[in-house]
């Protein structure tokens, strides 16, 4: 089970990426979560206590380990370094694990584009696609508003590619967005989880923008999620009500990936 997660900017990606893991892991499954969003926040959403955050070291800032796969130092200009790094062992070697989820933060590329050909970036999207095409666990990408770490190569490992919006426009406008990109690298399905929720009116505003047929689930706006994040707690223990929500949209990603 492969699952990436993306959306806007702050309409809820990471919480449904964090609970969706720990309901997993609670299920008994292997789980790999990656955040591969630079602005990295799913190990709060996990629930990680201080003493493991502190410890976590993006992948993107180890410029020794960089270096020694890819044969160039990172952050210089006009090098020759190896497209195909070996990568097969740092999942392992580097991931955080709390309460059943091992954790893989990539961290983001400082200097130049998302898209660079630079050495950083070819070590991350090499471990992505080594995680998309040889993981057996189930794994959940928490990833920016792009597709950037995804290609042709990797498009068809990915069962469930779930865009996360709220009831507004611009949220609208990026899955739409998304879904052009995804069409246009072969990811055959890409499906939609509403998100904060508030009333009825929210609810018809997605249905009408999404169409129903794309739609996972439903989450309700509640407060306790800001609170968890001010306190550093995951969602998945302060937010009975947005647990079982991602249940329920988990019930259907298991359902659909069956179904085939």
């Amino acid at each position: 089970m492969k699952i990436a997660v993306t959306g806007k900017g702050g309409v809820g990606k990471t919480t449904l990426a964090g609970v969706l893991a720990k309901i997993y892991a609670a299920e008994g499954y292997r789980v790999m979560a990656v955040d591969a969003d630079p602005d990295a926040n799913l190990a709060a959403a996990l629930g990680f206590p201080e003493d493991k955050l502190n410890k976590i070291l993006p992948l993107s800032e180890m410029r020794d380990l960089i270096a020694e796969r890819t044969g160039a130092q990172p952050g210089l200009m006009g090098q020759m370094f190896t497209l195909n790094p070996k990568v097969e062992d740092i999942p392992e070697r580097f991931c955080a694990e709390h309460e059943g989820v091992r954790l893989l933060v990539m961290g983001g590329i400082k200097k130049g584009g998302s898209g660079c050909a630079c050495p950083e970036h070819t070590f991350l999207r090499a471990i992505m696609r080594h995680l998309l095409l040889e993981s057996k666990d189930v794994l959940i990408v928490d990833m920016e508003a792009g597709i950037e770490h995804l290609g042709r190569a990797t498009a068809d490992a990915v069962d469930a590619f779930i865009v996360v919006v709220e009831p507004g426009l611009r949220s609208i406008n990026t899955y739409h967005s998304i879904k052009k990109l995804a069409a246009d690298i072969g990811i055959p399905r890409v499906l939609v989880v509403g998100n904060k929720i508030g009333n009825i009116d929210d609810e018809k505003f997605i249905k009408s923008s999404v169409g129903e047929e794309k739609l996972l689930g439903m989450i309700k706006y509640d407060p306790r999620i800001a609170e968890a994040d001010r306190n550093g707690l995951s969602p998945y223990y302060t937010s009975e009500e947005v647990r079982q929500a991602v249940a329920a949209i988990k019930d259907e990603i298991d359902k659909l990936v069956c179904a085939g």
